[in-house]
């Protein structure tokens, strides 16, 4: 058994040693793309497996070790960790866990903090914690957790960037394919066959604009009906927007009632982390390291981004915005230089949304999660009065918020989004 080793402040460390022989449990949050990251880091020579457990019994677990005025995604995460390790599944003692850490403003970065109070309090003080942030790349940060074990290199960094857009590029065809597929179930079968199929290479650049218009080009082929739905987007905070344990099935739920469901994607968020280092960079002239190397992979997912959105405007399907106008829409509305939590990203991405055509639009965000409420929900006036069209219902996920009053605020929104497509189609025909 590897030996137990701690730093100067009484962290135990995940060592060298610890990395051959113990498995790395990471949380979910986006099947697809969390499926790629696993297998990267598999390849990278880490014991990597995501975990994919749901239910109540996550929430109640992490009820019981965190207090519960604690942001919800910690809560889940962290339930979600001790579920995993009191299962009987695991050897507690050949098992660590990963979560990220993006040392900003946002009680996000606390959560590594609160997971190993969690643990302590379990009697598994013994289960290391593997800090998942990029100060190795660009410089070591204040109050930022390093391990011997583990270190995110510039290489394994642009493998999983490049992931990312492989999944935002399935998330997106997907989304538009399967409300309208004529036999049920054929998407799911063919984002499987592909999940499967890009495990099995290495994600790099090389080959991507040829291999996402295979992609396209096999979604494309599935059988369509040609009908209009309602179609929808969702925001909000990255966990509670993504994760379908987060918002209770959010997805789920709006294609069960018959819309289309539209979700930006998550390397607008990576962009959005680069985007706000250079701004600072620019602005207050501090951290020289970090404005460069942010500037490099920006520029990088960039490239990448502009492929993705290419090969999709080629085809039948929607294509995302270019980052760039995403960030220039947002001018009239909030300063970019706002950057706790979501930031101006959250506000962006609404506008984006109903300048693509999307008019309704859910902010799933966890309760008491200020940040978002300010640029979230605190937005939603100031963007109903430049776009009286627009249809927004912001809607809060907690431990204590029943699905029921969820859902009826959902039906609501969905009831007047029909509402408008009546209307839509009595202008139109006459």
């Amino acid at each position: 058994m590897a030996e137990l080793v701690y730093d100067s402040t009484g962290k135990l460390l995940f060592t060298e040693e610890m990395r051959r022989e113990y498995t790395i449990l990471i949380p979910s949050m986006l099947p697809i793309h969390f499926t790629f990251l696993e297998r990267i880091f598999q390849n990278h020579g880490y014991k990597m497996e995501l975990l994919k457990t749901s239910g109540r019994r996550i929430v109640d677990e992490g009820l019981r070790s965190v207090q519960n005025d604690t942001c919800y995604p910690a809560l889940l995460v962290i339930g979600q960790f001790l579920d995993a390790l009191k299962s009987g599944k695991y050897d507690v003692h050949k098992t660590a866990l990963m979560i990220t850490q993006t040392g900003g403003g946002c009680r996000a970065s606390n959560y590594i903090h609160l997971l190993r109070k969690a643990l302590k309090n379990n009697g598994l003080e013994f289960v290391p914690v593997i800090s998942l942030n990029v100060s190795g790349i660009t410089m070591k940060a204040k109050g930022m957790d390093t391990s011997p074990g583990f270190r995110l290199t510039l290489p394994l960094l642009l493998e999983l960037c490049t992931a990312i857009i492989y999944g935002d590029l399935l998330m997106n065809i997907s989304n538009q394919t399967r409300p309208y597929e004529v036999n049920k179930g054929d998407t799911d079968k063919l984002i499987e066959v592909w999940t499967n199929r890009l495990v099995d290479i290495k994600f790099t650049t090389k080959g991507f604009e040829k291999r996402a218009k295979e992609i396209i080009s096999d979604f494309e082929a599935i059988p369509v009906r040609s009908e209009e739905r309602i179609k929808v987007g969702i925001v909000g905070e990255i966990f509670i927007k993504f994760s379908a344990m987060g918002n209770n099935h959010l997805e789920r739920f709006l294609q069960d009632e018959g819309a289309e469901v539209v979700v930006p994607g998550l390397i607008d968020m990576l962009l959005f982390l680069c985007d706000h280092h250079i701004v600072e960079g620019e602005l207050y002239h501090t951290n020289h390291k970090k404005y460069i190397s942010a500037k490099f992979v920006q520029k990088l997912l960039l490239s990448i981004q502009k492929k993705m959105i290419n090969a999709v405007s080629e085809s039948r399907f929607r294509p995302p915005a270019p980052f760039e106008v995403t960030k220039k829409n947002v001018g009239p509305y909030v300063s970019t230089a706002n950057k706790m939590g979501e930031g101006w990203l959250l506000t962006a991405e609404m506008i984006e949304l109903i300048n693509s055509g999307i008019l309704n639009i859910v902010c799933a965000q966890p309760f008491g999660c200020l940040p978002n409420h300010i640029i979230g929900k605190g937005m939603v006036r100031k963007i109903r009065t430049v776009h009286p069209e627009a249809n927004i219902v912001a809607v809060d996920y907690d431990p204590g918020a029943t699905r029921v009053n969820q859902e009826n605020r959902l039906k609501l929104m969905l009831a007047t989004a029909k509402e408008m497509m009546e209307e839509e189609e009595r202008r139109k025909t006459g």
